[in-house]
């Protein structure tokens, strides 16, 4: 038992660790390649997919609670805010997913960046006391519908590799 349960928190932390070094790489890659305000590439959302495809929903909850606190520390309150309420909604959308179906990895990832856009929207529309926010959600939902198709492009590339350094083959 003990073993198991140090095994789990190396690998959660591991999990986190490659979030965290995803993000850093998508800070740099954004801006060259000249994506409109808001829209991110979702890098470390890959390594949550993998947590509730592979592991469990709980590793999956446990990383975007940590992103969160990580936008929290790093950002201030309303990164946090953002990043917890886009992550919560995108993880129960791919939860609910997971349980009434067997999505492919493009309509899993598709519709978890679509989720979190929602999610990020809503939040946005409380900090600001206004919905305008909302006006924002068309050019999202596009990005969100090709990030998640890149993301599931990605995923599928490193599944392989993270199969065999986990042991879930």
């Amino acid at each position: 038992m003990r073993n198991k349960q140090a095994k789990k928190v190396a690998w959660t932390g591991m999990m986190m660790a490659l979030c965290l070094v995803l993000s850093y790489l998508e800070s740099m890659l954004t801006p060259l390649l000249g994506l409109a305000p808001g829209i991110k590439l979702g890098l470390a959302n890959i390594v949550v997919m993998y947590a509730i495809l592979f592991l469990d929903t709980k590793q999956g909850f446990v990383l975007v609670l940590l992103k969160a606190f990580f936008g929290l520390i790093t950002r201030g309150a309303v990164a946090g805010m953002v990043s917890l309420g886009g992550g919560m909604v995108s993880l129960l959308v791919m939860v609910v997913l997971l349980k009434i179906s067997k999505p492919t990895h493009f309509v899993l990832s598709a519709s978890g960046a679509i989720a979190n856009n929602i999610g990020q929207l809503m939040v946005a529309s409380v900090v600001l006391g206004s919905g305008l926010a909302m006006g924002y959600a068309p050019i999202l939902m596009v990005a969100g519908l090709i990030v998640g198709g890149v993301n599931s492009l990605l995923l599928d590339a490193v599944l392989p590799s993270l199969k065999r350094i986990s042991g879930n083959n």
